[in-house]
């Protein structure tokens, strides 16, 4: 509470309270020496009152935006993304956008008599899983830069069908091809905002753009001009057609051309066009054989086709949240981008979006191998295993190679007998110690060569209402150890990760968590 206090004879307004109740009392005892006559100022009808309480409130409001001004100026303590992103950009860090998730599609053809057909699969040719009243499709797209060209007449007919087994490669998001940014003006410095949020970038590399999705264009009198993506403008010389791309808070991507000095400006009355893709996000990690509509492939669909997924998509994540900003940027700089040592490797590899684990050991003298789980877990698709390998090709020493290998996915077994109270209901009950096991072995919640422990599975369950009594009968892992585990420890090894059993070939009363058996018996 502010309080007036005495030093050298004069009074001191403690400052460090600012809150309505401490202002209007601090005003208050200040009137019998300011203003003596003044005697009525504590009721309710004086309006004298009235001018104490608004100005009381007014210093409320501003003591807050005052305080929220000096936590902003603090990257520890501040709490918007948008202080987050201006205090990363001093030292070069950008937060990440969504990375979509990518998988591989398998095309059956029903039609026996077209073998002198050929299909031609370009850039954006998109599929969708299904919607669903509560879950939207999610679209996939084929994104190689070079069409891809099936020759049905060589795919053999099996069962009246016929199976391409070269897998399409797709990922999650929308192409917006040619979109129109405006006209240049000549100025210095242009600014021009995309139309769609939630651009797809992908970190760069020195010099280079490891995103081909983005294209940017200048028309100007039948002369068009390709420009080039850069993290920075920093080092790009006079004339030299670079942009940058900067995203803010609400995932909205602004181009930046120079200003004459760094990187080239464009030319008046240029038209700027650009062509892009938007999407991302964990949405995108869809379950296998879900991805079964044709969108806009008209071959493909004028043959009556059927295409699939027979992997799940991984890599697809949301973007960066400040708290993982805040906790893994310093690491980032502190490595100068280089990678140097293991802890490098390790610190920019999760720079990279789409990578939620990994593990760096350098295995040569020249050789660092990279295991990687993509975010949400799941194998390393062909097209993060590429763009993570570009990624390092400017931050890794010239004669070192990289080799990048899938993480070992340990599955969990456990089976709790549980009593369970009369007076709750056994299914709620079940499916909250369901979920409670589950978050011990959720993806986030685990790491490399980790050690499970029995006595965490009984005190999570022993936490629910309900439970009266457990006994955990059941508690391995498969595949086996090659040395028997301690009864109440799991010791993974180096390269392992625990997760949930989620086939239900191995029993569905595992899948989502743990096998969980209600004995009979409870009061």
């Amino acid at each position: 509470m502010a309080e007036i206090k005495q030093a050298n004879r004069q009074a001191i307004i403690d400052y460090m309270a600012r809150d309505y109740d401490s202002l209007l009392r601090s005003m208050r005892a200040l009137i019998p020496d300011k203003l003596p006559e003044w005697t009525e100022y504590e009721s309710e009808a004086d309006f004298g009152n009235v001018l104490l309480q608004l100005f009381a409130h007014m210093g409320d409001i501003l003591s807050y935006y005052q305080d929220r001004v000096a936590n902003e100026s603090f990257l520890g303590t501040a709490q918007t993304r948008r202080s987050i992103i201006h205090h990363l950009r001093l030292i070069g860090y950008k937060l990440s956008t969504a990375v979509p998730a990518s998988t591989k599609l398998k095309i059956t053809l029903t039609v026996p008599d077209t073998n002198n057909d050929i299909i031609t699969i370009n850039k954006g040719n998109a599929f969708a899983t299904k919607s669903q009243k509560d879950k939207p499709s999610v679209r996939f797209e084929y994104t190689g830069d070079q069409p891809l060209s099936i020759d049905f007449s060589a795919v053999p007919i099996v069962a009246n069908k016929k199976h391409f087994e070269g897998m399409i490669p797709v990922e999650e998001g929308r192409l917006v091809k040619d979109e129109i940014l405006g006209t240049s003006d000549g100025a210095k410095n242009q600014k021009f905002l995309l139309a769609h949020p939630g651009l797809i970038l992908r970190s760069l590399g020195l010099g280079q753009a490891v995103n081909k999705d983005i294209i940017l264009l200048t028309e100007l009198g039948g002369t068009t001009e390709e420009w080039t993506l850069q993290e920075s403008l920093a080092f790009s010389r006079e004339g030299q057609k670079d942009f940058i791309i900067e995203i803010d808070e609400e995932d909205r991507a602004t181009v930046i051309f120079g200003d004459g000095v760094f990187g080239a400006i464009p030319p008046g009355g240029a038209v700027i066009k650009v062509t892009y893709r938007a999407g991302g996000g964990l949405h995108g990690n869809v379950a296998a054989n879900t991805i079964q509509t044709i969108v806009n492939t008209p071959q493909l669909a004028l043959l009556g086709a059927k295409v699939t997924n027979p992997e799940p998509a991984t890599g697809g994540a949301d973007r960066e949240t400040i708290e993982h900003a805040v906790m893994h940027a310093p690491s980032v700089f502190r490595s100068l981008r280089r990678a140097v040592t293991a802890e490098d490797y390790k610190a920019l590899a999760l720079d990279f979006k789409g990578v939620g684990k990994v593990r760096a050991e350098p295995t040569n003298w020249n050789t660092v191998t990279l295991s990687i789980a993509p975010e949400g877990g799941g194998q390393v698709s062909d097209v993060l295993k590429a763009n993570l390998l570009a990624y390092f090709e400017d931050k890794r020493p010239l004669s070192t190679i990289i080799e990048i290998e899938d993480v070992d996915y340990v599955k969990i077994y456990v089976t709790a007998e549980i009593g369970v109270q009369s007076y709750y209901s056994r299914e709620d009950v079940k499916e909250k110690i369901k979920g409670a096991a589950g978050r011990l072995l959720a993806f986030d919640n685990v790491d490399f060569a980790q050690i499970i422990y029995l006595s965490k599975f009984y005190e999570a369950i022993e936490a629910i209402d309900g439970v009266e009594y457990v006994t955990i009968t059941e508690f391995r892992r498969k595949p086996p150890p090659i040395r028997p585990d301690d009864p109440g420890k799991i010791q993974l090894g180096s390269n392992e990760i625990p997760r949930i059993p989620d086939d239900p070939e191995d029993g569905p009363e595992y899948v989502g968590g743990i096998k969980v058996m209600i004995k009979e018996g409870g009061s």
